[in-house]
């Protein structure tokens, strides 16, 4: 429900074995996008997940829920700081995200 009337989401994926399976239920309004192999340089993303887990390394949690929590607060944090994740993915692009903020 978080997609508008006639949007659509994009998933964009690398051939890695656990995101490939037969089983996978792709709801309506979203489309899997899936890379050459071989090909990180197509998926800048995989720079910024050590930052991400800065959150919860070498840290307890009560339970799943507290540790989401902890990624999605982290998260935020780096929506909020474009330059760092320009550093991060090497994109010329990301600059633009400062105007769509």
């Amino acid at each position: 429900a978080w997609l508008g009337e006639g949007e659509e989401a994009w998933v964009v994926l690398d051939r890695a074995g656990w995101h490939v399976s037969g089983r996978v239920e792709v709801p309506e309004g979203v489309r899997l996008v899936f890379l050459p192999p071989y090909s990180p340089e197509l998926q800048p993303v995989e720079r910024v997940w050590p930052l991400v887990n800065e959150a919860v390394a070498n840290r307890y949690f009560r339970d799943l829920e507290e540790m989401m929590e902890a990624v999605a607060e982290r998260c935020r944090v780096l929506a909020q700081d474009p330059e760092t994740l320009r550093r991060h993915t090497l994109f010329h692009w990301w600059p633009r995200t400062k105007e769509l903020a």
